[in-house]
């Protein structure tokens, strides 16, 4: 059977990303499971090669002959976008130029998607200041992904074996969160997260909803009962449609080790109070992918650590993980 063609993109030139990104081509367990296709700069792998002492001799593929080469392309492979002058680049330094690059990697690893030349994309990290200052006006990978697939319903999902998050809000200040939720966008968090779940882990999941309050309102004492007036009918909502479904309960014991063995996914209000329980856990692990997408993608865990960029300290276990995810979804 013929291996999933999985696109990587190489994430901001600055950071980890080119790093990662040549530990997964030289992988050969990666290799054996899938064909690695870096949507990249050959000369940026290039640099981060010698300054790192890994291997870089990947096939490198010019864009225009892409479609021409994949229907054959067995190896573990680069497209070179040449999208940055790869001589200006400065290890951990943040600039429009190294943002404006990491976009269109992930540009032209989505156009390959959408049109299923490649199976899935898996994202190694950008920086959200580098694409502001580029003057993208998308604050991560999760709203450009939605916004280029046209995905009206969709969520970011955190996934490790030891724990799972999804995600009302995301990259919005918390004085923003409570304008933000309503009962039909919790409804469908809810509804992504279940769909989500059952197509990875074959069956009916678990979903627990957190409170946005804390001891989820306490009845009313803390917050503007957000809890009984937006969450609580979502929940009753998705109940009614035959999700097995708990809550709204306090975020401060949703993540004690019995809830966790017990839940397949928890729903979170905000960003933080999903992330931190998942980086607690499984920094190393843990993949974060969009649901409601026509395409697949996937995304390591972690941000770009500009303080480690070039020097062969960075953990690719991460994008191995979110390379693992992608082919197994790719499968179902």
């Amino acid at each position: 059977m013929k291996k999933p063609v999985i696109a990587i993109t190489m994430g901001d030139p600055a950071g980890v990303g080119p790093e990662v990104c040549l530990s997964a081509l030289n992988d050969l367990d990666i290799a054996n499971e899938c064909v690695p296709l870096v949507f990249g700069d050959a000369r940026i792998l290039d640099r981060v090669a010698r300054a790192t002492g890994l291997a870089f001799e990947a096939r490198r593929l010019n864009p225009e002959a892409l479609a021409e080469a994949l229907p054959f392309l067995i190896e573990p492979s680069v497209v070179d976008l040449n999208a940055i002058d790869a001589a200006t680049v400065v290890p951990g330094v943040i600039g429009a130029e190294t943002g404006r690059a990491s976009y269109g990697y992930i540009n032209a690893a989505i156009d390959a998607a959408l049109v299923g030349r490649v199976a899935a994309v898996t994202t190694a990290p950008i920086n959200k200041e580098a694409l502001s200052k580029a003057g993208i006006r998308f604050p991560g990978h999760t709203e450009i992904f939605a916004d280029r697939a046209g995905s009206k319903r969709w969520c970011m999902m955190q996934y490790s074996e030891e724990i799972t998050c999804t995600f009302v809000t995301v990259h919005v200040g918390y004085k923003d969160v409570p304008g933000l939720l309503t009962t039909d966008r919790i409804l469908e968090v809810i509804e992504l997260s279940a769909e989500g779940l059952e197509r990875i882990r074959g069956r009916k999941p678990k979903v627990v909803v957190c409170g946005l309050n804390p001891h989820a309102g306490e009845h009313g004492l803390f917050g503007d009962r957000e809890e009984e007036k937006i969450i609580v009918p979502a929940i009753e909502s998705a109940r009614a449609k035959g999700i097995n479904v708990e809550g709204p309960i306090p975020p401060d014991t949703a993540f004690l080790p019995w809830k966790r063995r017990a839940t397949d996914v928890f729903v979170c209000m905000y960003h933080d109070q999903g992330h931190i329980p998942v980086k607690a856990l499984a920094f190393d692990s843990a993949v974060n992918t969009t649901l409601g997408l026509p395409i697949i993608r996937t995304s390591v865990d972690h941000g770009t650590a500009l303080d480690i960029a070039w020097q062969g300290k960075a953990n690719p276990s991460s994008l191995y993980s979110a390379i693992r995810l992608a082919i197994r979804l790719a499968e179902r």
